[in-house]
């Protein structure tokens, strides 16, 4: 143990160097591009390192799976590049384009990323909820040769500030929670402050109440050491009442102001200032500053200590900028050592000029830690990251009524799939925030049944009360109820999506939810999608279609959300064959290999695959029956196709998405009574619509003339008088955009405001989306035409 012990030691200094060179070079040695501070968070590194030393290089496995803070990225980095998986041009590189990135990214860094941080708590939540799905899978019995691990998050303290890390611990306990850390970086200080004195005792009961082993780690050897010695209780109890902005300001002072404060504080005792008197200012400021969560013996021993696999808090206490210059001070969170105090740290650290990217630099017996770095048991294997095969998407087809909406047919879809017994179906995993049935997987869920680790029976099944709602839980169930959280929802979808790297089993996660809310959780979805996590989001119902429900239940923005969120696209089908060729698409996109480069060619995703997100309607509309022509179905992922087909001399295209293409339609036919020549364009993706024109006139930037999109090849075919109107039960703008394509005219109408209650022809009138806004808005643009004619004759 004490050779362990002494290269884990080797591991913490050189971890600490490392880290804080690489921040400094980029700072003050690597030229300057403009005159803005690169940054790093070299405090914030400091206090992570200990902990980090000690778990990686003493406790983990190559199972287990490890989010860390946002803010001790420098400290992972240089873990990587000591264990050759990161390169020295990347490192000198620091927070530079192509160099290793600020905050641990999945997608963006080359070394081994479990879980991508950077917006803080999140990195911690979803680490319970990869648990879960952990457990989700080693239930199936496809799933029980997965390793299992322990999900572990590396926390800062003023995580502990976001509210999802609170939803996350609730929904944690409902699923009985297991093999999961939370390692909390407690330095108490934060970007603007420092934190709260007692707020920890709150915050433990907080994670007692949900089960959760809390571990408190506040002292290291030397401090438990001085405890022993006679006087030793009345220095712990000093340490203890201490407030937490003495002990940063006096860290930050050193040795002879503790030892000032103390005697004062403690006056001429006899055993404790003895103890005091013992020991050199150096010495001091050592006992002082040795708290549990910047001593790698304790931390090593703490994480060893635990038999047991419930939820674990560790409450490391530290000190921000630990073993630096900087340490302790107030302003040390965004704070660099400049060069001076930065060349007499590196005189003291011991590391030569010249020799500040040597891995081994200072190491006294560079053969012997070689050997130890080899036998760790964590980097045993190389990079973690499994693969699963792709799943099989059997053909998907809907014989719909007459009426429908697509929301009815998205639940029909997956009724039909829960009879079959295909692989697809079986991997399909769904969710909800406490909207299953009326999402429309109330028949699903009656079929597959709802996850549970052990049997839990429906009662009113039991006790033969009627209900359409059959749901049982069980260890083999497909759908994971959650409470109505939608962070949640988004943190299991980015789990769940990433199932077929971190476990090798492969999941085709489908979470619903209503599309007004889908902004409530759109931090967490926005960090699924950079990990690259794959899943289905179905946003419904939309628009102002639940109009009875009122503004509070109707989403505006939320098209542009789908057309703005990268590595997610987004589709707004009108109707129900639309949908079941979407779909049928989304489940094998979902499984393209994300690893390729992505440029022009890969601007839509086509090869590298993403996430899907289906925007839907309860509006029940009447359905085009059996489509003869299939043009429709390349349209409809593509993201277009002609409804009616413009003329020679087409005078008008209405191009509509969603569901109030109902409405278009109908004032086609009133306008084309009048013999005119007019145009209906079906949109099922502004987003891929978009994406694409994009790519096309990028791709011709750089010199190829011929590339040419597909919405541009659409309206090509259109004469230049030709006038747009674009239609969406959302805001205009999705699809406005449409008349810079070809330069036509182009009036956008949508939706701007909050709704109120009423009919949906109450509320189509309203916000002009009815077929006689759209004739008036035709007829006024022909009347312009003719009255600009007049003037120019």
């Amino acid at each position: 143990m004490t050779r362990e012990m002494d290269n884990l030691r080797i591991v913490e200094k050189r971890l600490l160097w490392l880290s804080h060179w690489m921040i400094h070079h980029a700072n003050h040695v690597r030229p300057k591009v403009d005159g803005i501070k690169v940054g790093g968070h070299q405090a914030s590194s400091a206090s992570m390192v200990s902990i980090i030393t000690a778990l990686y290089f003493s406790e983990l496995k190559p199972e287990d799976r490890v989010a860390v803070k946002p803010h001790a990225s420098p400290v992972f980095h240089a873990m990587q590049y000591l264990m050759g998986n990161q390169s020295q041009e990347n490192m000198e590189n620091f927070r530079g384009f192509g160099g290793v990135q600020s905050y641990p990214s999945r997608t963006k860094d080359v070394d081994d990323v479990d879980f991508s941080t950077g917006s803080v708590g999140l990195g911690v939540a979803i680490t319970s909820f990869a648990a879960v799905i952990q457990d989700y899978i080693e239930a199936k019995s496809w799933g029980t040769d997965a390793p299992q691990g322990r999900m572990v998050a590396l926390v800062g303290d003023a995580e502990l500030d976001e509210g999802n890390i609170y939803e996350a611990l609730q929904e944690g306990w409902k699923n009985d929670l297991r093999n999961t850390w939370w390692i909390i970086d407690y330095n108490r200080q934060s970007l603007d402050g420092i934190v709260r004195e007692g707020l920890f005792e709150r915050i433990e009961k907080i994670f007692d109440a949900f089960g959760w082993d809390v571990r408190r780690v506040k002292y290291g050897v030397l401090q438990q050491a001085a405890f022993e010695e006679p006087g030793g209780e009345t220095l712990r109890a000093w340490i203890d009442s201490c407030p937490n902005q003495d002990y940063s300001a006096l860290t930050y002072m050193g040795g002879a102001v503790w030892r000032q404060r103390l005697m004062d504080d403690l006056g001429d005792q006899g055993a404790v200032t003895a103890l005091i008197e013992r020991r050199s200012d150096e010495e001091l400021a050592k006992l002082m500053e040795n708290l549990g969560g910047n001593c790698v013996e304790t931390m090593a021993n703490t994480f060893a200590a635990i038999d047991h696999d419930r939820p674990t808090c560790f409450l490391a206490y530290t000190v921000k900028g630990w073993g630096t210059p900087i340490a302790g001070h107030k302003d040390n969170h965004g704070g660099l050592m400049n060069k001076r105090q930065f060349a007499e740290w590196q005189q003291h650290m011991g590391i030569a000029d010249g020799e500040e990217w040597e891995t081994l630099a200072g190491v006294k017996d560079p053969v012997a830690f070689k050997e130890f770095l080899a036998s760790v048991p964590f980097f045993a294997k190389g990079v973690r990251r499994y693969h699963d095969d792709r799943i099989a998407v059997p053909g998907i087809e809907l014989d719909m009524s007459r009426e429908t909406s697509t929301q009815m047919a998205f639940g029909k879809i997956l009724d039909d799939l829960s009879k079959g017994d295909s692989l697809l179906a079986e991997r399909i995993v769904t969710t909800s925030p406490d909207v299953t049935g009326t999402t429309n997987l109330g028949p699903w869920v009656n079929r597959r049944k709802l996850f549970a680790k052990s049997e839990q029976p429906d009662a009113f099944i039991e006790h033969r009360i009627p209900s359409t709602a059959k749901w049982e839980f069980t260890p083999d169930g497909q759908h994971i109820e959650l409470g109505i959280a939608e962070m949640n929802l988004m943190l299991l979808l980015g789990a769940a999506g990433l199932s077929h790297s971190l476990f090798g089993k492969r999941l085709i996660p489908i979470g619903t939810v209503y599309d007004p809310f889908v902004a409530r959780g759109l931090d967490a979805l926005n960090y699924a999608c950079y990990q690259d996590a794959r899943f289905i989001l179905v946003g419904t119902p939309s628009g102002v279609t639940l109009a009875p429900e009122g503004g509070a239940h109707q989403s505006v923005g939320t098209p542009l959300i789908g057309m703005s969120q990268d590595g997610l696209a987004a589709f707004e089908p009108a109707f129900a064959d639309e949908l079941a060729v979407i779909m049928e698409w989304a489940f094998a996109y979902l499984q393209r290999d994300g690893e390729g480069h992505r440029d022009e060619r890969t601007w839509l995703r086509d090869e590298t695959g993403g996430s899907v997100y289906l925007r839907l309607t309860t509006n029940p509309i009447e359905q085009p029956g059996k489509r003869v022509d299939d043009d429709y179905r390349q349209g409809a992922i593509d993201g277009a196709y002609w409804l009616r087909k413009p003329g020679a001399n087409c005078e008008v295209v209405i191009a509509y998405q969603g569901a109030v293409g109902v409405e278009a339609i109908k004032a086609a036919g009133i306008i084309g009574e009048g013999r005119r020549d007019i145009g209906v364009l079906a949109v099922t993706s502004a987003d891929r619509l978009n994406a694409g024109w994009t790519a096309a006139q990028r791709a011709r930037s750089r010199g190829n003339e011929t590339a040419q999109s597909h919405i541009e090849t659409l309206l090509a075919q259109l004469p230049s008088h030709s006038k747009l109107i674009t239609l969406i039960d959302g805001h205009p703008a999705t699809l406005s955009w449409l008349g810079a394509v070809m330069g036509h005219r182009t009036i956008p109408l949508g939706v701007e405001h909050f709704g109120q209650t009423g009919t949906i022809g109450d509320l189509y009138r309203h916000h002009g989306l009815d077929a006689e806004a759209i004739v008036s808005k035709v007829n006024g643009l022909t009347a312009g035409r003719a009255v600009s004619g007049q003037r120019a004759t």
